[in-house]
């Protein structure tokens, strides 16, 4: 499913160019109709899993059918978008791109049909002929044209069609729509009325088997022997001898092989004669017994010319109750892992499927999940389907999910934040990281330092919260203002992921107290920054520097303690400086300093005054 070829040499760039060829794994996923398929399953899907299997015997068995039908009816409104797509396509290659894919929904939908009624629905001897009566009359559609264009004419009686469309309904069981069709023939040949009266009563009369539970299988089976002898002594009387039409009719309804056989150009497929060949010969047919009617019809109906197709041999493995064979046939035959992996679920769920575990430690189910879920993930937004498949998958679920995560493309951060989400929810904290990380590298690379921050601090990274706070740092020496001002006032306890990142943090919180003129906590922080060491070395100079302006009020807001405190650290910066590097200094920074020391030593001298008039009085 997943090819990945390398041709070397040859072609136009000679022996030394090479080419890559990489064929998508489940192509079907980035056909845009399918969409829908997708999609609704998973809906239909979800609520499988979340269903409640306490309920017991027949509530929990319609349920389930209940689940099947909604599968089809999800396949069958796919086909019919599918196909106006194929009408309205002026493209012959798109036209014949959506016709196959039409082609492949019907496939898809008449394997799942005979599935939901072997399998799921388990009908049993009896209500087993009706449902595969109801089977083919919706998927053998091929006559549908030739029955309207006869029912739509001004004379039905008389089109030359008219006898193939009464065969078709006799061949599908239809009764009533054979009798109204040879009431109109009858009512133009009133020489023949008597012997269309006959086989109108025979087909009136013609038992078939209940739904309900109104007559036994032994009632039935005698009614049905009564009407079959009745209708061989019309049929040996010669009733219908003058007319072909109506005895070939007469030979359909004791099921005799060779009669309904030369009407195999309407029936079209060997399942339809298996069917109607049941209906007229074996209508309490056992569902063990299908496989040996099916065989033998194939056989007859196929004679030789043609070996089975795919879809046959499907067919053929479900009428034989061969459920894995069925799965592996799909598995081969099919384009993508939808049917294979929804259906394999179902039968998961009717408790069909229990006994087969595959020989390396997952069951089938989980396997076909697997892969189709994979599948998902490599596509831009139906990967978010293949979470919740992966969720339900209770051994390789979880090592899967995570390994494709990591390999989405996090293109934009809503796209991150939402595998995010899924990530946390799920508690993979690896993943988290990594995602984390990922977003706070290409912020900081598109020099959104606020971004990177916040992305950094979710990953609870400290070196690259350290490395972007300097960042923020240095942009504001450069630029003498902070960005990102409601990040940095709302940091609350992140702050405390890294020294450099607490620095900042209070750092932005010392310029808060100053713009609301709360000098004298302005000081303290701004003092207890330098002598907790919290602030870097290299950034004390700009600390002293902005100690400046306090120093300068008219009011004294630094103590005596404090401003010696102020003085070590200024002394402490400038002894660190070798001989070389004072003289490498730049007379802006040797002016700063000289301003420094006059504003600490006039400040000391007005608190000195100051605190010895308060101790004299």
């Amino acid at each position: 499913r997943a090819l990945t070829g390398c041709v070397a040499g040859g072609g136009e760039g000679g022996p030394s160019s090479s080419r890559v060829f990489v064929v998508r794994r489940d192509q079907d996923i980035y056909i845009q109709t399918l969409r829908k398929l997708f999609n609704e399953s998973h809906g239909i899907f979800i609520g499988l899993q979340r269903s409640e299997e306490e309920l017991a015997g027949k509530s929990r068995k319609a349920q389930l059918v209940q689940v099947s039908k909604n599968y089809r009816s999800v396949i069958r409104a796919c086909m019919e978008d599918m196909h106006q797509a194929a009408i309205s396509a002026r493209d012959p290659a798109l036209h014949s791109q959506y016709s196959t894919q039409v082609s492949i929904l019907s496939a898809m939908e008449l394997i799942w049909n005979l599935c939901e009624i072997l399998f799921v629905e388990a009908a049993a001897a009896g209500p087993l002929l009706l449902r595969l009566l109801d089977w083919v009359r919706l998927h053998v559609c091929d006559v549908d044209n030739m029955v309207r264009e006869v029912l739509s004419s001004e004379n039905p009686s008389k089109h030359e069609l008219f006898w193939n469309v009464v065969d078709v309904f006799v061949l599908q069981g239809r009764m009533d729509e054979a009798r109204h069709l040879l009431s109109k023939e009858a009512g133009a040949n009133p020489t023949s009325v008597n012997m269309f009266k006959i086989l109108d009563d025979l087909m009136k009369k013609m038992p078939v088997p209940s739904l309900g539970n109104t007559q036994t299988l032994t009632e039935m089976e005698l009614k049905w022997q009564h009407w079959h002898e009745e209708c061989q002594r019309y049929l040996q009387d010669g009733t219908f001898a003058s007319n072909s039409h109506m005895e070939s009719i007469c030979k359909i309804l004791l099921g005799d092989e060779d009669a309904i056989l030369e009407k195999k150009e309407l029936m079209t497929t060997w399942y339809h004669f298996l069917v109607t060949r049941l209906l007229y010969s074996h209508p309490t047919v056992k569902p063990m017994e299908l496989r040996f009617y099916a065989q033998a019809c194939m056989d007859l109906f196929l004679g030789g010319e043609s070996s089975p197709e795919p879809l046959d041999t499907i067919l053929m493995a479900a009428f034989e109750f061969e459920m894995h064979q069925v799965i592996k046939e799909c598995s081969i035959a099919l384009s993508n892992w939808w049917f294979v992996a929804h259906l394999t679920d179902l039968l998961d769920h009717c408790k069909l499927l229990q006994s087969h575990n595959l020989y390396f430690g997952s069951n089938m189910r989980e396997f076909l999940l697997l892969e189709y879920a994979s599948g998902l993930f490599s596509h831009h937004s139906l990967w978010q389907l293949g979470v919740d498949y992966f969720d339900h998958c209770p051994e390789y679920g979880r090592v899967y999910l995570e390994l494709h995560i990591e390999r989405i493309p996090l293109n934009t951060e809503q796209k991150a934040l939402k595998v995010l989400r899924i990530c946390e929810q799920r508690q993979m904290h690896e993943q988290v990281r990594s995602i984390c990380k990922i977003m706070a590298m290409k912020a900081l690379r598109n020099n959104r330092l606020g971004s990177a921050l916040s992305w950094s601090i979710r990953a609870k990274d400290a070196a690259f919260a350290t490395l972007i706070s300097d960042r923020f740092l240095k942009d504001y020496c450069e630029r003498g203002c902070f960005s990102d001002l409601d990040l940095i006032d709302n940091l609350g306890p992140s702050m405390l992921l890294s020294d450099r990142l607490t620095f900042l943090g209070k750092y932005r919180e010392f310029h808060r107290l100053y713009g609301e003129k709360r000098f004298s906590e302005a000081a303290k922080l701004l003092l207890m920054l330098m002598t907790a060491h919290i602030a870097p070395c290299s950034f004390w100079m700009t600390l002293l520097t902005d100690a400046l302006p306090l120093l300068e009020q008219k009011e004294v807001i630094f103590s005596a303690e404090q401003t010696y405190e102020l003085m070590r650290c200024l002394e402490d910066l400038t002894a660190g400086k070798s001989d070389k590097q004072k003289f490498q200094d730049d007379d802006v920074e040797n002016m700063k300093v000289e301003m420094l020391r006059l504003a600490l030593a006039r400040n000391l001298a007005r608190v000195i005054v100051k605190e010895g008039t308060l101790d004299g009085s």
